[in-house]
């Protein structure tokens, strides 16, 4: 049996909006945000009521006046229904500059278009979460070069903008990990944070690991979220397999047999596993991301490794 992947190399991958972002994505987004503020905030111990650089003050409750007070932070609306004086206190937000990196290469379209699917949809609920707490927002794309998409944003006002923005990504083309990631420049105004959004193909594991490296030179805490479809890791071949780079248009004929599926099994693993000690060694948390797990369950358990956006909001 032979079995040919293939794509047209000029052909350009573009994504219906409601194939992403069905009307009830953003409720769900909305529910989980709040979920898991309502944690944050059973899990603080205290109230900041002192303001720094890169911080913003957020309404958390009011207490009764007493003397040595600010009398600037009296509450006038409440004191002319109820006659009495009361605080208004505010809980210190540190601000982030948020950057999202998505790969837009051919790889994550072709042959499975899961993982585009997939990519869009973490970074709109990764922005998500950073515009509804007054984070300021990146988005950029990587391909053979590194494409700001958006200028900067800040606040939840600009979630439909940032939806139709990622909705007319296109994908397609060859991937340059190493260079773009070398060319990027995260602000260094205020605290940053990274998220990469890619199947991290190149044209080998050492390239990979290369591209990842280039994150020990920002100033930013970062996060590698690797996309893999589960065909990727465990692929459903056997016989005479005519193989096609989606990039490159290059192919190779191999004949699959079940030791050669075991060999391959184990060398993605290495490759995995490779990865992660790379990201651990360099302080980035590396994150693999499978198509086929329920989008939800695996967004928490991102939010949950310790990430700086976690704890905001």
């Amino acid at each position: 049996m032979q079995i040919s992947w293939w794509q047209s190399r000029g052909r350009i991958a573009m994504t219906d909006r409601q194939e992403l972002f069905d009307p009830q994505f953003l409720d769900r987004l909305r529910s989980l945000f709040f979920k898991l503020r309502k944690r944050r905030q059973l899990q603080r111990k205290g109230i900041q009521q002192t303001q720094a650089a890169g911080f913003s003050r957020e309404f958390k409750d009011h207490r009764h006046y007493v003397p040595g007070d600010d009398f600037r932070a009296i509450d006038w609306r409440l004191f002319a229904r109820l006659d009495r004086e009361f605080i208004r206190i505010y809980e210190e937000v540190q601000e982030f500059h948020v950057h999202i990196l998505v790969d837009r290469s051919a790889s994550m379209q072709e042959p499975h278009s899961e993982k585009r699917v997939m990519a869009l949809r973490l970074a709109l609920a990764l922005a998500y979460m950073a515009l509804v707490s007054q984070h300021r927002v990146s988005l950029l794309s990587l391909g053979d070069d590194l494409r700001r998409e958006l200028r900067p944003l800040k606040g939840q006002g600009h979630v439909y903008q940032m939806i139709e923005q990622l909705a007319k990504l296109p994908f397609g083309g060859a991937t340059d990990l190493v260079g773009g990631l070398g060319r990027f420049r995260p602000s260094r105004d205020r605290r940053g944070l990274v998220f990469i959004i890619s199947d991290l193909f190149g044209r080998s594991p050492e390239t990979s690991a290369e591209a990842v490296a280039q994150a020990t030179r920002w100033p930013a805490e970062t996060h590698v979220i690797h996309i893999i479809h589960p065909r990727e890791a465990h692929p459903d071949l056997q016989g005479e397999i005519r193989l096609v780079d989606v990039e490159t248009s290059e192919t190779r004929r191999i004949w699959f047999t079940k030791r050669e599926l075991a060999r391959y099994e184990a060398a993605f693993a290495q490759y995995q596993e490779d990865l992660a000690r790379s990201c651990l060694q360099r302080k980035i948390d590396y994150f693999p991301w499978q198509t086929d797990r329920a989008f939800e369950d695996t967004f928490v358990e991102l939010l949950s490794r310790g990430n700086a956006l976690a704890g905001s909001g």
